[in-house]
C-alpha cells in the first residue's frame, strides 16, 4: 500500500490536468503532511478511479498538482443507506466518520419523537466525510443529506429498498426491554438468506422509538425488525455493529 498522501479533489482528472488545492488541501498536504514540489499524492474524486499526481507548486498558503497516471479504476460501494437519529456532537461525528469507513452509500439523518437534536452541521459532516475516505481507501464520498422527520422519510420510501429497523423492543410493555415477545430476530440470522437488494438500515435515538414510530415500522411489508443482541447499545454503538453486520453478509466484506 502506498504511504503517499491521498485527496479527495472535486474537480475532472485526466492525465497531465493542472490542479490548484483549496487552502484546507494545501495545508494539510504541505503544513502537516510536510510534502514540498515534486512529491508524489494520490487523488480521487468519487468518478474518475484514482491518480497518481505530484506537486508542481508548494507554498505555506498554496499548492497545485499536476495528474499523472490513473491507479485505480473507478467503483463504488454497496448500496447501503444509514438512517440515524443525531446525538450529541462528538458521538453524531463519529457515526459519520465511521458510517464513512464502512462503506454506506448515503447518510440520512432523521428526527424522530425522541431524537435529542434537531440540527446538523451539513459542512462539518462533508469535512468528516471526506477525510474519512481519504483514510480508508474509499474511491467516492457518501451522500449525505439534510435532516428530515421520519415520519415524512417513510411517507416517500421506495418499496424496492427494504430498511433493516433495529429495534431492541418488545411488545410486553410491563417487562424489561418490553419483554421476548414481539422483539425482532438477531441480525445476522435475518440477513442470512437476505441476498443484497437496495437497503437501508435505521438507529433510533439514545432514548429508543415510540409507540406509535414502532407500530408504524413494523405494519410495512419492506421493514425487517431485528436486534443486535442481549445488550443495549448506544446508539453510535448500534450503527457500527450494524454496518459491520450488514455488510459482512450482505455487501463487500464477502
Amino acid at each position: 500500500m502506498s504511504t503517499d498522501p491521498r485527496l479527495f479533489i472535486d474537480a475532472p482528472l485526466s492525465a497531465g490536468a493542472a490542479i490548484p488545492l483549496s487552502r484546507e488541501d494545501a495545508h494539510y498536504l504541505i503544513n502537516v503532511m510536510r510534502r514540498v514540489e515534486g512529491d508524489s499524492v494520490r487523488i480521487f474524486n468519487g468518478r474518475d478511479g484514482e491518480w497518481a499526481a505530484q506537486i508542481s507548486h508548494a507554498s505555506k498558503r498554496a499548492a497545485a498538482l499536476t495528474v499523472g497516471q490513473q491507479t485505480r479504476l473507478q467503483h463504488g460501494v454497496p448500496d447501503l443507506w444509514l438512517l440515524f437519529a443525531p446525538v450529541k456532537r462528538q458521538k453524531t461525528d463519529l457515526i459519520i466518520e465511521k458510517a464513512t469507513e464502512l462503506g454506506v452509500a448515503a447518510i440520512c439523518p432523521v428526527t424522530t419523537a425522541r431524537t435529542q437534536s434537531d440540527r446538523i452541521k451539513f459542512d462539518r459532516f462533508q469535512a468528516i466525510a471526506k477525510e474519512a475516505a481519504e483514510q480508508t481507501e474509499r474511491l467516492d464520498l457518501p451522500e449525505i443529506r439534510d435532516i428530515e422527520r421520519l415520519d415524512r422519510v417513510l411517507d416517500a420510501w421506495p418499496d424496492e429498498r427494504v430498511i433493516i429497523f433495529c429495534d431492541e423492543s418488545g411488545d410486553e410493555a410491563g417487562e424489561a426491554w418490553g419483554g421476548a415477545r414481539g422483539r425482532g430476530q438477531p441480525m445476522a440470522s435475518a440477513l442470512a438468506a437476505f441476498g443484497a437488494p437496495p437497503a437501508a438500515i435505521l438507529i433510533g435515538p439514545e432514548g429508543g422509538f415510540s409507540p406509535v414510530e414502532r407500530d408504524r415500522l413494523r405494519a410495512l411489508d419492506h421493514v425487517i425488525p431485528v436486534t443486535l443482541g442481549p445488550r443495549i447499545l448506544r446508539a453510535e454503538t448500534a450503527a457500527i455493529a450494524a454496518l459491520t453486520i450488514w455488510q459482512s453478509a450482505c455487501g463487500d466484506w464477502r
